[in-house]
């Protein structure tokens, strides 16, 4: 091969090197969006190369400006450079980094968006032509952009694999090529033996766990505005049942929909805590789609959604992908937009024993007053939390309050409001039947949430309209393995009048159907684990193949412990309460404390605080080890009791704290040292309080 084009081939090697980590960032935009981009400052960054010759040191320059020029083109249509693509090359450099964190993923392959992943791959392509002399120096331009696709969304599994190799090849063969002196093929060996060190690398890494460097989805700012207005509208709009709010035309039936969901309570008011992002190409597959059309004149940026939305085209709303809530800011005059969203699949029969989410966030209670507390246990039958215990607050409410009608209704839903419901006037709107309802499902552990939206209203098979009339709101708990359920407190409100039941909502209402009378209540047969799993239940002979298992296990265990097992745990263990933020990782350095002190021999009781632990060391300890659990108990009492947000600061603290006791203990004996390092009880959880 002539040395021509020996040039010309690495510095394709190079550019693809460089290239293939723009296309990391397909988890982000989707694979096809970044092909021609990527490609096209490739291309233009390989002609200023090979008229390099001719420019000298010109060279970067002009490779600069011919991929800004190529990528304008491609982005902002064919023609002359003008303002309009000025100003978006600009952004693509200070604003679309930003924009897509904004945004749900895949993002929309919009120019504003986009922009910055081929930018950042013609900035590393010039780098690494102009370092191609030293190609090992030359491939780290490309590997910073691989950095920052990982730190946007890592891939996983075996595309994790599949990109490890590719590159590892592209980058072998470039470093084979620029072997000198000959001896190129002693390459090959050590450029396989890196790939396949990578592949293993990729594959091993614990995927399920959070990468420390990973970016964080940024809230795009929502517009100044009452996010609480929805519930406080109920009243209003039921006082002027005719005005029309929207229309739609759906492929499945709807039994309601939803504008914003509420899940703040400070006894007063109800607030959203909606973290909006703008919504990406889509949020999965969408099984049913609406075409909805909202008059100018209908107001709120609030638009009708559901719990589950996938996609929505013809406009660019903001989406709170964890409630389903859509906001349109500084909406003008009419919106029409077609909307795809999913349910949950969930068997009827199985429904009605399923446990509920602890892990769902409930919001709080504010100060509760005299007697409600009692009134839960009451209405809930004195069950644990479950999704039978839901239905049957359903039902107790539905039964001992009724509607209010008139041309004046209540309004508001704070404590003060909600005591008068429940003891005194027994009537109100949705707006205090699903208020009232969350209050005591929280009270009695279980969570749920405020949904405000309308009913659906009766219609055939051509575009059905929804008035005031239809507006609504319902409560929502949460279930373990369905997620947020609906419900219906106020004994009519939605259920029988609106359209036909989707899957979900005929799962609830043939649980409704099997609930049994108040005498003949009871929990659940197979009780539930604190993760909405069963914890009992199958057959004997299954119970005899999990112990024959757990005895295997724990053989094979005490053999892998023999040697080195017991200290690697323990770095396993340290490594996770690291990569922890906020309160939980204060907690975390304190229970490194805890657990380091427990293997030097020191005793750690049942619900011993930090302060009590620093009290009962013996006067032989090294003063540095009390001296670090009194930092630490202050960092503990500022994360947990102050009210204030744990930043960095207070994190590194506690750490610093955990390292001085680590000192400390460093001087006492070698026997003592080895012990501790290789004492297993190290390993067991101190039991809880």
């Amino acid at each position: 091969m002539t040395p021509q084009w020996t040039e010309r081939l690495t510095s394709a090697l190079l550019l693809l090197a460089t290239g293939l980590p723009g296309l990391l960032f397909a988890p982000v935009f989707g694979l096809g969006p970044l092909v021609a981009p990527v490609a096209v400052v490739l291309v233009a960054v390989f002609v200023a190369v090979e008229l390099g010759a001719r420019i000298g040191a010109l060279r970067p320059v002009a490779a600069l400006l011919v991929g800004l020029l190529a990528l304008g083109e491609l982005e902002f249509g064919p023609g002359l450079p003008d303002a309009a693509m000025l100003r978006g090359l600009l952004d693509g450099v200070t604003r679309s980094w930003q924009l897509t964190l904004q945004s749900t993923w895949p993002a929309r392959p919009e120019p504003e968006l986009v922009l910055f992943v081929p930018l950042a791959v013609l900035v590393a392509a010039v780098l690494g032509v102009e370092l191609l002399r030293r190609p090992v120096v030359a491939l780290g331009p490309g590997l910073a952009v691989a950095g920052l696709s990982q730190a946007y969304a890592p891939l996983t599994g075996p595309v994790a694999t599949a990109a490890g190799l590719a590159y590892c090849v592209v980058a072998g063969a470039l470093l084979a090529l620029t072997r000198r002196g000959g001896g190129r093929a002693l390459l090959v060996v050590p450029s396989a033996l890196l790939a396949v060190a990578a592949a293993i690398g990729l594959t091993a890494v614990d995927q399920g766990a959070r990468p420390s460097l990973v970016i964080d989805h940024e809230a795009a700012a929502p517009p100044s505005l009452r996010v609480d207005d929805p519930l406080d509208d109920v009243a209003d709009r039921l006082s002027h049942p005719a005005l029309p709010v929207f229309s739609y035309t759906s492929t499945a039936p709807v039994d309601r929909w939803r504008t914003a969901v509420l899940e703040e309570f400070d006894g007063a008011r109800w607030r959203a805590d909606a973290n909006y992002l703008r919504l990406g190409s889509s949020l999965g597959e969408a099984a049913h789609h609406a075409r909805i059309t909202v008059p100018p004149d209908s107001g709120g940026p609030w638009l009708p959604s559901q719990a589950q939305p996938a996609a929505v085209t013809g406009i660019a709303p903001l989406v709170d992908p964890r409630t389903g809530t859509l906001l349109l800011p500084d909406r003008h005059g009419a919106v029409a937009y077609e909307l795809g969203w999913r349910e949950p699949a969930v068997a009827p029969e199985d429904l009605l024993d399923a446990g509920i989410d602890p892990a769902a966030v409930s919001g709080g209670l504010g100060q509760v007053p005299p007697g409600v507390a009692e009134l839960a246990k009451t209405a809930t039958g004195g069950l644990r939390p479950s999704f039978r215990a839901a239905l049957v607050l359903e039902r107790y409410l539905a039964g001992h309050y009724r509607l209010a009608t008139g041309p004046v209704l209540p309004t508001g839903s704070g404590w003060p409001q909600l005591s008068a419901f429940l003891s005194t006037t027994r009537a109100g709107t949705s707006e205090q039947f699903a208020a009232a309802y969350v209050a005591l499902a929280r009270i009695v552990g279980i969570p749920a949430r405020i949904a405000v939206g309308f009913r659906a209203p009766p219609g055939g098979g051509g575009p059905v309209t929804v008035h005031n009339g239809d507006a609504l709101a319902w409560p929502e708990v949460a279930v373990a393995g369905v997620g947020w359920v609906p419900l219906d407190p106020a004994g009519g409100a939605a259920r029988g009048s609106g359209a036909a039941p989707g899957a979900l909502a005929g799962a609830i209402d043939q649980a409704r159907r099997e609930l049994l009378p108040q005498p003949q209540l009871h929990d659940p047969d197979v009780p539930y684990d604190e993760g909405g799993e069963p914890t009992g239940g199958g057959s004997p002979f299954d119970g005899l193949v999990r112990s024959a298992a757990w005895l295997g296990f724990g053989a094979v265990a005490l053999l892998v412990l023999l040697t080195a097992a017991i200290p690697v745990s323990r770095a396993v263990r340290t490594a996770r309460r690291r990569r922890r933020t906020g309160a939980d990782a204060v907690v975390a350095a304190w229970q490194e404390a805890r657990d380091v002190l427990r293997a030097h021999g020191f005793a750690a009781p049942r619900g011993a605080t930090v302060r009590d632990l620093a009290r009962g060391l013996p006067s032989t300890v090294d003063q540095s080890v009390a001296e670090g659990l009194g930092w630490l108990a202050r960092q503990v009492d500022v994360a947990l009791w102050s009210g204030e947000v744990a930043d960095h600061r207070t994190v590194d603290q506690a750490w610093s704290a955990v390292r001085a006791i680590r000192k400390g203990l460093a001087g006492v004996p070698w026997r003592a040292r080895f012990r501790a390092a290789f004492d297993v009880r190290s390993l067991r959880a101190v039991p809880s309080c």
